[in-house]
């Protein structure tokens, strides 16, 4: 339990050479697992309830005390927990972190052999996945994007939606470790597609936010008991699980983060970006990032995203439940 001495063990010879798993253990996959923040913690938790050997890196900080307790080995740097693991996982904020992760000093990349596959879980630039890809591939490992959408709750719940960019034959293996975090895991493209995906997907939920919003600051305003507006709502057309569970936070003013602004900010940069560069129109997404940032100028970045409603709420200078 707890720290792992890779060089030492596969000096010695416990540690099978290469494969990252202890002589005499089942032939399940050893996962790396970089980034144990607020999603990445429990995404890790379940891959150890599932009774597969979970490695991380003690590089800046000590990982999770609870995952220690169940198992989770530790090592020094990322380029020992590429040599230790056969599947390495990362699900960092944004992509220069994927970028230093992968290829900066003592980077995945430096301790990566030949048929290994790397898993980006982060939400980044979809451009930029395409090269961080080709580099991997380089050095003969599979690489996929497979960015998550469901929050802090449905990393918890292992309910996850998880949408992969990549090749088949690398995504079939990935199958059984993806399970044991969600539940809607699809194939979506190559390479940047399932980045691509999930920018799609940040443009629907902050403008469904937007929307939520508005209708419950308007209800509120005009005199209507907002919460009892929602569960109106939540039987209707107007029904979603942005309502159901955002719109809650709104009302009850409950915006400790599950996904912040500020990581919801940098999801639609890369959408504005990305739509320059097609030449498309995002009017509603642009008009929302503005609201995000205008939280963002008043204290608001580290706030849930559904903290979006004080912005408008400063617009109609009206709090919900007032």
């Amino acid at each position: 339990m707890g720290r792992l001495d890779v060089t030492a063990a596969f000096e010695g010879g416990a540690w099978e050479r290469g494969l990252g798993k202890y002589q005499g253990e089942t032939s399940m996959d050893t996962i790396g697992f970089i980034g144990l923040g607020i999603m990445g913690a429990p995404m890790a938790g379940h891959l150890l309830d599932a009774g597969y050997t979970v490695v991380a890196s003690d590089h800046r900080s000590k990982p999770p005390a609870d995952l220690v307790a169940e198992g989770l080995k530790t090592v020094s740097g990322h380029h020992a927990v590429a040599r230790a693991a056969d599947i390495i996982i990362t699900m960092v904020p944004d992509t220069p972190e994927v970028a230093d992760v992968l290829f900066g000093d003592s980077g995945v990349a430096s301790g990566l052999t030949a048929g290994k596959l790397v898993i980006d879980m982060s939400s980044i630039s979809p451009i930029e996945t395409k090269e961080f890809a080709t580099k991997i591939n380089a050095l003969g490992c599979d690489y996929l994007d497979a960015p998550v959408s469901g929050g802090e709750v449905g990393a918890r719940a292992a309910s996850l939606t998880i949408m992969v960019g990549g090749e088949e034959k690398a995504f079939e293996r990935a199958r059984p470790v993806f399970e044991k975090m969600g539940k809607n895991i699809t194939l979506v493209g190559p390479n940047g597609v399932g980045q691509t995906t999930k920018v799609a997907n940040q443009i629907v939920v902050a403008l469904t936010i937007e929307a939520v919003a508005e209708a419950l600051v308007f209800a509120s305003k005009a005199g209507a008991d907002p919460a009892k507006v929602r569960q109106a709502l939540m039987g209707g057309l107007a029904a979603s699980r942005i309502l159901e569970v955002h719109g809650e936070r709104m009302i009850k003013r409950s915006f400790a983060p599950g996904f912040r602004i500020e990581l919801h900010q940098k999801d639609l940069n890369l959408a504005l970006e990305g739509a320059k560069a097609l030449g498309v129109a995002l009017p509603n997404t642009s008009t929302t990032q503005q609201l995000f940032n205008s939280c963002a100028a008043n204290g608001g970045a580290k706030e849930d995203h559904s903290a979006l409603v004080r912005a408008l709420e400063q617009m109609a200078g009206y709090e919900i439940g007032e």
